[in-house]
């Protein structure tokens, strides 16, 4: 960025500096002053010479002190864009992850033909409204426990006109109905307490735990409840989808085979890591 900044851009940056990553900062940047600001980027970086208003400058200090305290940017815009779509995030509801995107991307691949589909955790419906957009002749179900999440869920439901069914499920009190899916689809909470310590404080302080962590001595503990579950939801030959810690791959493996699932395999994300499995009833 040259010298001789705009004073709204160099406000963001020397606020900014010292917390996030340089390339992060040019990105939040961008967002603080389109999404939240009402600004043009270009022009400010152009143009040191505009002249913001009052309620623009206020509500800057607002947003910058919210950013110092790690809240994610995303809970400030209340949008994220996941599959071509824009959701509305908040508070309750994990911020959807671009390989969670590729979670979807294989599924609308590889089950093209499924017509019945349940996604267990849906958090703010990222997966299941994507799948029911991406395969608009399927009938496609969501369970979530969350009241919150629930209604986050719901208002993008309506919003995209997806027509997701979406119902309030606890895994561990299941009460099993005559649906049979075709694939079941969970990303369940994987993060163990110990690795609390290496994560980033936008994520720690902001983001629900529940939709986050297990105990330390029951990893798979969502896997496992949910696997079992999927043993009566799914048809014969159906397909049960999961994202994973990368660091149990090979458990969650082992569990499902000793569950009876077939075909299992354990799929790298983008980056290489072990993160999705797919299994057969």
């Amino acid at each position: 960025m040259k010298n001789n900044r705009h004073p709204v851009l160099e406000q963001i940056t020397l606020s900014l500096k010292d917390l996030y990553p340089q390339e992060e900062v040019k990105s939040i940047s961008k967002i603080i002053c389109e999404d939240l600001l009402g600004l043009n980027y270009l022009s400010l970086y152009l143009d040191k010479d505009i002249i913001i208003s009052d309620k623009q400058k206020k509500d800057l200090i607002s947003i910058l002190n919210r950013l110092k305290n790690f809240e994610p940017i995303q809970y400030l815009v209340k949008e994220v864009q996941f599959m071509g779509h824009s959701f509305f995030v908040d508070f309750g509801v994990l911020i959807p992850r671009p390989e969670t995107e590729y979670l979807v991307e294989l599924i609308l691949k590889k089950e093209s033909r499924a017509k019945k589909l349940l996604d267990i955790g849906t958090g703010s419906g990222c997966i299941a409204i994507s799948l029911a957009k991406g395969l608009p002749e399927s009938s496609v179900d969501a369970w979530e426990i969350s009241e919150k999440a629930i209604q986050i869920a719901q208002r993008n439901n309506k919003q995209l006109k997806a027509g997701v069914n979406i119902e309030k499920r606890d895994v561990f009190q299941p009460s099993f109905q005559n649906n049979l899916y075709d694939v079941i689809v969970s990303n369940p909470p994987y993060i163990t307490e110990k690795e609390k310590e290496s994560m980033e404080p936008n994520v720690l302080k902001w983001e629900p735990n529940l939709a986050l962590f297990v105990p330390n001595d029951k990893p798979l503990l969502y896997y496992e409840q949910i696997a079992k579950i999927a043993q009566s939801l799914l048809r014969k030959s159906g397909v049960l989808y999961f994202e994973i810690n990368s660091f149990y791959g090979k458990e969650v493996v082992s569990m499902l085979e000793g569950l009876g699932y077939l075909y299992i395999e354990l799929i790298a994300d983008l980056y290489g890591n072990n993160r999705f499995i797919r299994a057969e009833r």
